[in-house]
């Protein structure tokens, strides 16, 4: 990523910690939604920990190029990858999602690009979704999943915590990304020259009775505890912020208590 835009956690291993449990939440989901076929070249944008990029490559049975920026991200994804013994399934390179890294006769040639949680964090989304056009084949898929931070539902009412919720949006804002890009993704898709194709929701929550319920609020409370920088930026900081994160540890108590989250899905096709 450049040229504006940013991500706002930053890599540190207690964000990367957050990351880790939270694929394992998505990437069935992701993965079934996504279905590559065995054989497909895929291409990973903006890859991160690239626990997704391999259950892909697991599905294919090819080598899926990811690429990501941050070099922390890179070095705990190899880690990882070298830790289940799946260092084959990777090729990772380190570049900007504004300008992939491929060989020219890489370029018209992947059946399936993928990105996700990638555009929200960029000023100028439309740009790398125009190369994830170029880089796949006539015929070939875009696939995008992003945030539409809106979407989020807390019940009961958590006042406090949805005043956080929204200085947490207007710090994208400030930072110059988009909390909302999950709604434009077909619009983004279309003007990038895809044919928008497909849409869906991957939900993305749990009610107090489930024994997922707590890293579902974890994650929550770690969002904003690793944009707490971010949020002191727009005027939300100490007594206002643990205010919020009090009426969360005490939500989370309650028995009738339900998150309701969902991750924005859109696929295109290339002429």
């Amino acid at each position: 990523m450049s040229d504006g835009g940013s991500y706002i956690h930053g890599t540190s291993p207690k964000e990367q910690e957050r990351l880790t449990r939270l694929n394992e939440f998505l990437n069935l989901a992701s993965l079934r939604e996504l279905g590559p076929e065995r054989g497909a070249r895929v291409l990973d944008v903006g890859a991160g920990l690239a626990q997704l990029t391999r259950a892909i490559a697991r599905r294919t049975g090819v080598r899926v190029v990811a690429i990501e920026r941050s070099r922390d991200q890179l070095a705990e994804a190899l880690r990882q990858a070298k830790d289940a013994g799946e260092e084959d399934r990777l090729e990772m390179r380190a570049g900007d999602a504004y300008d992939l890294p491929l060989r020219s006769d890489e370029w018209n040639t992947f059946d399936i690009a993928h990105a996700r949680f990638l555009l929200e964090h960029l000023s100028d989304p439309l740009a790398v979704v125009q190369g994830m056009v170029r880089a796949v084949r006539p015929g070939g898929r875009v696939v995008l999943e992003d945030d539409d931070h809106e979407l989020l539902r807390l019940w009961p009412e958590v006042p406090q915590v949805m005043t956080v919720w929204r200085a947490y949006m207007q710090s994208y804002a400030k930072a110059g990304n988009d909390p909302i890009v999950g709604r434009r993704l077909p619009e983004l898709l279309h003007r990038a020259g895809a044919v928008p194709s497909r849409i869906t929701y991957l939900f993305f929550g749990e009610c107090a009775g489930s024994p997922n319920f707590r890293a579902y609020v974890d994650n929550l409370a770690g969002i904003f505890e690793g944009a707490k920088d971010a949020l002191a930026e727009v005027g939300l900081a100490g007594e206002r912020l643990e205010r919020g994160q009090e009426e969360l540890r005490g939500w989370a108590e309650r028995p009738d208590a339900a998150f309701w989250y969902a991750v924005s899905w859109a696929e295109g096709i290339r002429p």
